[in-house]
């Protein structure tokens, strides 16, 4: 992918990490952090029960984390498999004796045309990151 196209998916999903991670993250890592330190004041509890506990504190944050991960490796692979296809496309070009110039302005529209579907695609999964995060019990 040409690198002005990868900067601009880069910057757009670097944006929606970090507001996923200031609004709905965070907030799940403060209550680890505070439930996991109200096991550990358990004196009366075992190791085995401490740490249960602490795992329990853990669990909506893990599965939060793999939430988001799982969407990010979905839109990954879409766009990979779409600008594969220019690729095809580009090589087809190729092969029927087109130039280079005409090769590469292919692709680059091609890819361009990927970077823009795909930057389109982001407002509704964060949407559904959102409204997943929201339904993870505390």
């Amino acid at each position: 992918m040409a690198e002005a196209h990868q900067a601009r998916v880069q910057h757009a999903v670097e944006e929606m990490v970090q507001s996923l991670e200031r609004d709905h993250i965070r907030k799940m890592q403060g209550r680890m952090f505070r439930c996991s330190a109200e096991c550990c004041e358990r004196t009366t509890d075992s190791m085995s029960k401490v740490h249960e506990c602490i795992e329990r504190c853990h669990t909506p944050l893990a599965k939060a984390q793999g939430l988001v991960t799982n969407e990010l490796e979905k839109f990954q692979d879409r766009l990979t498999r779409c600008t594969m296809n220019c690729n095809d496309k580009a090589k087809d070009l190729f092969d029927s004796g087109a130039k280079e110039p005409a090769v590469r302005a292919l692709m680059d529209k091609c890819v361009g045309s990927c970077v823009d579907d795909h930057l389109g695609l982001l407002p509704s999964m964060t949407r559904r990151l959102k409204e997943n995060l929201d339904s993870i019990p505390q």
